[in-house]
């Protein structure tokens, strides 16, 4: 079962999404993300294997973003 959390993020360009990619697709506690840059709060939805959202955050906050649950 997968729980999926929404984030707003100042994760604003496929250049964002690119430094973020490698941090995100290397966790074994996701298994899909994506981020909404049209969207004005920048919204990163992630599925998660396990209920545990801290790990995006501190994956996130590690690339050099902010990152708050909505």
């Amino acid at each position: 079962m997968n729980f999926t959390v929404k984030y707003k993020t100042n994760i604003n360009c496929n250049g964002c999404i690119a430094a973020v990619t490698p941090s995100l697709n290397g966790s074994d506690a996701i298994e899909k993300w994506e981020v909404d840059i049209n969207n004005p709060e920048k919204i990163l939805t992630v599925e998660l294997k396990e209920n545990n959202p801290e790990v995006v955050k501190e994956l996130v906050q590690k690339a050099g973003y902010n990152i708050e649950e909505v």
